[in-house]
Order: C-alpha cells, then sequence, then structure tokens
C-alpha cells in the first residue's frame, strides 16, 4: 500500500504539469515559424530561401552604373533608405511591404523608359530611395549591427508579400507625415484612386516634421509664382483666399495676386513641406506655416509607426491606409 502511495505521489506533480500543457498544445491557437502572428502568416513560408529568384536592376545614380540585386536585398536597401530604423518593427514590415509592391507593379508593367538602358529604377526619390551596405554603414556608424538586423529582420518577417487591390498590385504610395489626415489621391493627383483615400492619422503629431514655418520676403514670393500682391496685402487686408479645402484638410484652391493655383502647384512652387498651410504676412516679409510633410497620399510612415506602438501589425497598418487591398505573394501575381 506504502508503495501505491509513493507511486501517486510522485506520479501527481508529472500529470498536473504535463496534462495542461498537453491540452495547450492540442488546443491553442497556432503560432506561424517565428513566434508571432504577424503578416507573414498570409503568405508561403516568409523566408528569403523559399522564394523563386527575381533581380531588380537599379542605376546607381551617384556611380553612373547598373547594379543587378536579387528582390529582397533590394527591399532592405529600401526600407534603410525611407524609414528611421529606430521605428517599430511592424511599421518597419508595412514599409517593406509598400516598397515591394512599388517595384513588382513597376517591373510587371514594364514602363521602363524613365531609367537609362539597362535599368528598371533608379535609386533617388523620383522612384525610391535605396542605399547599399556600404552606405548604411557609413550612415549609422556604430549603430549598423543593430539597425541593420532590424530591417532585415522586417524584409525576412514580409519576404515576397505585395499588396494587390482586384488582383494587382497597387500604387503603393507612402511619404513622411500627414497633417491629421492622409488625402484623397484624386484631390492631390488628377486621377482618383479607389484604395487611396482620405483616412484620420493623428499619430503624425510625434513628428519633428508636423508643424513647420518658413519665411520668405514678399519679393520672392511674388517671383516664385509669378503674380504681384495687390495693396490689401501691405495694408493688412485679404491679400490672398483659401478657394476650397480638401477632405483631408489641405488646400485645394487658392487665390493670391490675381491668379487662382491648387495646393499642389502652389506647394511646390514654393517647395513647402506640405499642401496644407496658412500665411501671415509681418511688414515685407511672408510667415508660411505647413503642418505634414509629403503629399500626402497612401500611408503616413509616422502613421504606420503610431499605429504599431498603439498595438497595430503590419497587416493591419497597411489595410488601414490602403483601403481595400490584399496581401499576396508576388509570384501569384508575376511568374518568375
Amino acid at each position: 500500500m506504502k508503495r501505491y502511495l509513493v507511486l501517486w505521489f510522485i506520479a501527481l506533480p508529472i500529470l498536473l504539469v504535463a496534462l495542461p500543457a498537453a491540452l495547450v498544445s492540442w488546443y491553442g491557437p497556432a503560432v506561424p515559424k517565428g513566434g508571432t502572428a504577424d503578416v507573414a502568416v498570409s503568405a508561403p513560408d516568409p523566408t528569403p530561401s523559399s522564394q523563386p529568384p527575381l533581380n531588380v536592376k537599379v542605376y546607381r545614380t551617384e556611380k553612373k552604373v547598373v547594379e543587378t540585386l536579387p528582390l529582397e536585398t533590394y527591399i532592405a536597401g529600401v526600407v534603410a533608405a525611407e524609414m528611421p530604423a529606430e521605428f517599430e518593427l511592424e511599421a518597419l514590415k508595412a514599409q517593406a511591404m509598400a516598397a515591394r509592391t512599388y517595384i513588382v507593379r513597376r517591373l510587371s508593367e514594364g514602363k521602363l523608359d524613365d531609367v537609362p538602358k539597362g535599368a528598371q529604377v533608379l535609386d533617388t526619390v523620383q522612384h525610391q530611395v535605396y542605399i547599399d551596405d556600404s552606405q548604411r554603414r557609413e550612415r549609422w556608424k556604430d549603430q549598423y549591427e543593430w539597425k541593420n538586423q532590424r530591417i532585415l529582420e522586417a524584409v525576412r518577417a514580409t519576404a515576397g508579400v505585395v499588396l494587390t487591390y482586384e488582383g494587382k498590385p497597387i500604387d503603393a504610395t507612402f511619404f513622411s507625415t500627414s497633417n491629421g489626415f492622409t488625402e484623397n489621391s484624386g484631390e492631390y493627383w488628377e486621377k482618383p484612386i479607389p484604395y487611396l483615400k482620405s483616412v484620420p492619422s493623428p499619430w503624425d503629431i510625434q513628428s519633428p516634421r508636423y508643424e513647420e514655418t518658413v519665411v520668405m520676403s514678399t519679393a520672392e514670393l511674388e517671383k516664385s509664382l509669378g503674380v504681384k500682391l495687390t495693396q490689401e496685402a501691405s495694408t493688412g487686408g485679404a491679400w490672398y483666399r483659401i478657394e476650397t479645402k480638401t477632405t483631408g484638410n489641405r488646400v485645394g484652391k487658392i487665390s493670391i495676386g490675381g491668379k487662382e493655383f491648387t495646393g499642389r502647384e502652389f506647394r511646390e512652387k514654393l517647395n513647402l513641406n506640405s499642401s496644407s498651410f496658412t500665411m501671415e504676412m509681418r511688414g515685407s516679409q511672408v510667415y508660411i506655416t505647413t503642418k505634414g510633410y509629403g503629399h500626402g497620399v497612401g500611408m503616413s510612415q509616422w502613421g504606420a509607426n503610431g499605429m504599431a506602438k498603439s498595438g497595430k501589425n503590419a497587416e493591419q497598418i497597411v489595410k488601414y491606409f490602403y483601403q481595400g487591398v490584399s496581401l499576396q505573394n508576388f509570384t501569384k501575381i508575376m511568374p518568375v
């Protein structure tokens, strides 16, 4: 009898530990390889080695040469250039998907007349900024190791994943900082795009580029716009008028010096951070205060980082800024 009691006391603790563990393993939620339930679940095994080879021919502007790079190597260089490595990992993953979608869309369309012969994409803001490993080392110096590993982790976790709308890769535009809202594509560009719609982005107020003021002389303003300011300007009267506002609370149209400009035209002529602005004249100087940094269409990078900090994952982030999109492996829409 004593012998059975001894065996029972030995077996009881084992059962108390092993049985719940077995039940959790059997009935608990499945966790994908890598340990987090994130966007990688939407694609096949999200490792670079599992993806068929696809090379990107990048024109290196400074060297004036074409470099052929594996897709994911190129994406790592774009994410490193386009988004701070200090950003949340889920924001970096969202950026990786947007960057990958951009190049896959470009290659699938095959419209390459804006690059030198033999190239497919530039390494500048005209397309997507790309920096190679040596440039990253130079930029990050003693922070290179952890920053580079963070970028690579984001790229690997989303390997092969692109954003599609009705089965085609989207125009995954992105920018730094909003004024609190993203912009409808049709109100900044001429063509409305169904997945590029205005959404609130309150997180952007944390960006150092959220609000800035530039000062220029009235003469500089007149020269840049090709106008002559009215008499009211020098007497404190209404020297300009905002004719319309956009859905994203930016300037739609503005009248000044007898001419009318779109908010985009005004921004570009004066090289302003944003088309969300107010102006004040003080003597012979004009103070222009902008909110946001960039065109405002698509994914706000500071908005993405704010969403990630609030607990949203990469898939939730991209589906918020790009309305109605799906996540697919690029091989399903672009066989290689």
